[in-house]
């Protein structure tokens, strides 16, 4: 208990100590484009919210990962547009599969040959960047022979593994409001608002943490977000924060110039999550305690007792 202890204390302790603003560094990136319907905004109209909320953020360059086969979706329908629209506001696009399979689920062979079809699509696009995001953050789990085949075959495409190094599960809260709406029921929006900006701040937060116990720095982080409509809601509200807390929002390009990470291809029994997690695994680093609400249970539960409004009471 007295080791716990300390632990917890050494963690919160490198938590408080002041950090220079140029130190704590972040890009935004945003997965599964072009995604479907959400419970809010059609697709068209949360991608100009989206584009609007970052221009007002003042976030000249986000990532936006795109995952081909979903064009081909009813809610996919004008995607290329609203695709060209995000290049147009100046942002860059890049490669998340065909069509979004676990690695460990498939044959190396088969899932590079998924991925040339969404980087056939991609190809000579303006704002295309040779960056590849494996779906569901799955490298191959524990199969090692296909985790390497596939490294070697990102290699051989001259494609750079588009890693994450913060996290804040938002596709799960995002799921949670889809339900809501599916199910008629109300929601606290301010409530909503809040638990996004907690989850995803606390995720970022135990990320960095963890990062300077491995690397003994803060890189360049890459957060892992999603273009819903929650993002189109609150992204602007989120760069405040992070401001607020010393963040500079930098973009996609800068982030993935960070030579050490670039180069980091950690060796580990299960190759899924975030890199900053497979590096500490490799370095023999103990994470930090993560936030409670990190946890899709705890997410699941603050949704269902905070969020959602309560038909008895009508709060």
């Amino acid at each position: 208990m007295r080791s716990l202890l300390f632990a917890l204390w050494a963690v919160l302790l490198a938590l408080a100590a002041p950090l220079a603003a140029q130190d704590k560094r972040i890009a935004l990136t945003f997965d599964d484009v072009p995604r479907g319907a959400g419970a809010l905004f059609t697709p068209e109209d949360r991608s100009k919210r989206l584009i609007a909320a970052l221009r007002e953020a003042g976030v000249t360059q986000a990532a936006f990962f795109v995952t081909t086969d979903n064009l081909g979706t009813p809610d996919g329908a004008g995607g290329e547009a609203r695709i060209a629209a995000y290049v147009a506001a100046g942002h860059v696009i890049a490669n998340h599969s065909h069509t979004h399979q676990h690695l460990d689920q498939i044959s190396a062979e088969a899932y590079l040959a998924d991925l040339d079809r969404a980087a056939a699509w991609l190809k000579g696009r303006p704002g295309y960047r040779p960056w590849f995001r494996f779906p569901f953050l799955d490298e191959g789990g524990r199969d090692a022979a296909k985790r390497d085949a596939v490294r070697a075959g990102l290699a051989a495409r001259g494609l750079r593994n588009g890693y994450v190094t913060a996290d804040g599960s938002d596709w799960h809260l995002e799921a949670l409001t889809v339900e809501a709406a599916r199910a008629g029921r109300a929601m606290d929006m301010a409530a909503l608002r809040k638990l996004y900006l907690q989850s995803q701040i606390s995720g970022i937060a135990y990320h960095d943490a963890l990062a300077r116990r491995t690397l003994g720095r803060s890189p360049t982080h890459v957060m892992l977000l999603h273009e819903t409509d929650l993002a189109a809601l609150f992204i602007a509200d989120l760069v405040a924060e992070l401001r607020k807390d010393g963040w500079t929002i930098i973009t996609a390009d800068e982030a993935y110039a960070d030579a050490e990470l670039a180069a980091a291809m950690p060796v580990v029994p299960h190759t899924s999550g975030t890199l900053t997690g497979m590096m500490a695994w490799e370095r023999g680093i103990q994470p930090p305690f993560a936030p409670l609400w990190m946890g899709t249970d705890m997410m699941s539960w603050l949704f269902e007792t905070k969020v959602l409004v309560k038909m008895e009471d009508g709060k």
